[in-house]
């Protein structure tokens, strides 16, 4: 089996109900809700920016497009092996990212969907739920549209 495929059900975790201490909770979810400047998932609410990765999910202190760089996705960057796409949201409108990070991933086989947060946490969890190699960046936002 190809590992990059989830065999386990995203949708359902049965630990405790909160990230920790350090802005982790141990395992990728897939999301209920975003506005308030914030996210739902996993029966709990996450205020600030969101990174959705095989390694969990966790808090992201971005809350511009302008932040997102290379540094801000390192994260993702060392988990590039274990995913396919990376969804981009950038807050409520849509803007350019440096090509450099484009680059980057696509050095590591991995595609870039740079779009407004609603639409990239959506697909996020279309995929998830199809159990692909999928993870997502999300700038959080004060009202989904």
């Amino acid at each position: 089996m190809d590992p990059r495929l989830r065999g386990n059900d995203p949708v359902k975790y049965n630990g405790p109900a909160s990230m920790n201490d350090t802005g982790h909770f141990p395992q990728q979810v897939m999301i209920d809700a975003y506005g308030n400047h914030g996210f739902r998932f996993a029966d709990m609410s996450h205020r600030g920016s969101l990174l959705c990765l095989p390694t969990g999910m966790f808090a992201w202190p971005v809350s511009e497009p302008s932040e997102i760089t290379l540094e801000t996705l390192a994260p993702v960057l060392a988990v590039a092996d274990q995913i396919d796409v990376l969804f981009i949201g950038l807050g409520k409108d849509i803007t350019a990212i440096d090509p450099a990070i484009r680059a980057a991933f696509r050095e590591r086989n991995v595609i870039v969907e740079a779009i407004a947060t609603g639409g990239a946490l959506r697909t996020y969890n279309v995929l998830m739920a199809e159990h692909r190699a999928v993870a997502a960046a999300l700038i959080a936002i004060d009202t989904a549209r």
